[in-house]
């Protein structure tokens, strides 16, 4: 195996121990991965510092949560990013512009009445799986016939306590249902029984959708503060990651490509 050249930040050289231990915090797919992650943050950290060092800029340590205050190192980092670091209020045509441009997101969520039928059974079970959905096949069969016997045939074979109410969950929002029940639900049409069994993790579904009622755009004045605060948000990181993107440019630093900065290398302060 071929060793890792050193990685020196101005002529200093990280020890090999620090990059490891702070690895910990650096999840990624190998170790390779996680060791390089690390090494670029603690070579943007002793780049931060030594520029803090340059300024003077002082450590006044803060509270950053209930008997947990910042390290000195942690103060002059924060501060130095805060004096050099402009913070953009955005006004209100740009708040405007992106409360337009994604009105995708502004919106309240769809809502579905549904009704099922639920022959339960656990995946890991597979005789019991299949059975359920053989069962599940058996029914849809009948109601295909007689569409209105769904709520009987409910109340008479469903593992749900929805059971007692003809099979009907009632008003369901996104993240309420199975996914594998709620893409069936998007696709259907009120008062349609979807033609197959849906399976999911609970067994297997006769799903029906009842009535459907679509999202509503937002308004945009009680969203203005949300808006403005994701934009200057995400304005800050960008001029943190320019920033740093800076003193990497005109530092001398060896061992480790330094040029590919993402916004995942900027501090949190």
């Amino acid at each position: 195996m071929t060793a890792r050249a050193p990685i020196a930040v101005n002529g200093t050289t990280l020890l090999p121990q620090a990059i490891a231990e702070e690895a910990q915090n650096h999840p990624a797919q190998t170790p390779a991965g996680a060791f390089q992650q690390a090494a670029r943050a603690l070579v943007i950290r002793a780049l931060l510092l030594e520029e803090a060092q340059r300024q003077e800029t002082p450590a006044v340590p803060e509270l950053v949560a209930p008997g947990k205050r910042e390290t000195p190192d942690e103060a002059r980092v924060r501060r130095l990013i805060e004096d050099n670091v402009a913070a953009i209020e955005p006004d209100e045509p740009a708040c405007r512009a992106f409360y337009e441009a994604h009105s995708s997101r502004f919106r309240s969520p769809d809502l579905f009445e549904a009704s099922h039928i639920l022959f339960a059974a656990h995946p890991h079970d597979g005789d019991g799986y299949r059975l359920a959905a053989s069962r599940a096949e058996a029914t849809l069969g009948e109601l295909v016939r007689a569409p209105d016997l769904f709520d009987a045939l409910a109340r008479e074979r469903s593992d749900c306590g929805s059971k007692v109410n003809g099979g009907r969950l009632g008003q369901l929002m996104q993240g309420e249902i199975a996914p594998e029940v709620e893409a069936v639900l998007r696709v259907l049409e009120e008062g349609q029984i979807a033609g197959a069994p849906v399976m999911s993790r609970f067994g297997a579904h006769i799903v029906r959708l009842d009535k459907r009622k679509l999202g509503e755009r937002l308004p945009f004045d009680p969203l203005h503060e949300k808006i403005a605060l994701l934009l200057a948000e995400q304005d800050w990181r960008r001029n943190v990651a320019a920033y740093i993107d800076g003193l990497i440019r005109r530092a001398r630093i060896e061992g480790i490509d330094m040029h590919a900065l993402t916004k995942r290398d900027a501090p949190a302060t």
